[in-house]
């Protein structure tokens, strides 16, 4: 799929943060296009000076007015990052979430065996990284918005390699539901979108991927993967007034694979 012509900017006005970007085969680069596309303002973050060459064509090409560095284990980035749109914009509309991580022994290793530290680094950036960006947008999300986290089917069943970030992720759709009832009232929506799937650089990590892949194809209703523009636009959809009282929900992104035993 690719992002359709859209001749009605139906999100036009709107200002989006978007995290997570690392090259144009993100499934944060796919939310970013069809934000974009529908005729949102975007800012973007990359991760670090290493990473900054590949993101920062992709946010001219966005025409993004915001583009800074945002690594979690760096002390005092996020702060900077919201503290530049409260200056730039003074508000804002939305926020993609699209980052996890875990350290590869952690990650390759049984649950059982996960090391405090990896456990803790893991959770800290895969699910309480959200939780403080949704801490810091509040107060910028003045007239209601709606954040979105990425999260994956290995949240609910056993996903063969997928381990310590099961975990993680089932932490994460938590996070979203109590966080939609907290935020609600202000008219803040929370998401967690789960893409079916796909290739991307953070998948790349998973062993065995390959055959993840092709599983996914065979056993999916649809026959075939989603792609990163697939997510995008479902992602834009739910940050448009029509899908105002929709919130705390987890989308599954993926041709219906996790209807099917």
């Amino acid at each position: 799929m690719s992002i359709p012509t859209v001749k009605a900017k139906l999100l036009e006005g709107r200002k989006g943060l978007i995290v997570g970007i690392a090259n144009d085969r993100s499934i944060a680069w796919g939310c970013a296009r069809a934000f974009r596309a529908l005729g949102a303002e975007l800012a973007v973050t990359y991760l670090n000076d290493k990473a900054k060459p590949h993101v920062e064509p992709l946010a001219r090409e966005l025409d993004a007015p915001i583009f800074l560095p945002l690594d979690m284990a760096v002390p005092g980035q996020i702060e900077t990052v919201f503290e530049r749109i409260g200056e730039t914009w003074g508000e804002l509309d939305f926020l993609v979430h699209s980052i996890a991580f875990s350290p590869k022994d952690t990650l390759g290793g049984r649950v059982t065996d996960a090391p405090r530290e990896g456990f803790l680094t893991t959770m800290e950036i895969s699910c309480w990284s959200f939780i403080r960006m949704a801490q810091l947008a509040e107060p910028l999300m003045k007239n209601g918005g709606t954040l979105f986290t990425m999260t994956y089917y290995g949240s609910q069943v056993v996903v063969e390699n997928y381990n310590i970030m099961g975990v993680a992720k089932a932490a994460l759709e938590s996070a979203v539901r109590y966080m939609a009832a907290e935020l609600g009232p202000k008219g803040i929506r929370v998401h967690a979108i789960s893409p079916g799937a796909l290739a991307t650089r953070a998948a790349s990590g998973i062993p065995e991927f390959d055959a993840l892949l092709e599983k996914t194809k065979l056993k999916a209703p649809a026959h075939e993967l989603v792609d990163i523009d697939d997510v995008g636009m479902a992602t834009a959809f739910l940050a448009h007034d029509a899908a105002r009282l929709i919130t705390g929900q987890v989308l599954y992104v993926d041709g219906g694979y996790h209807i099917v035993d």
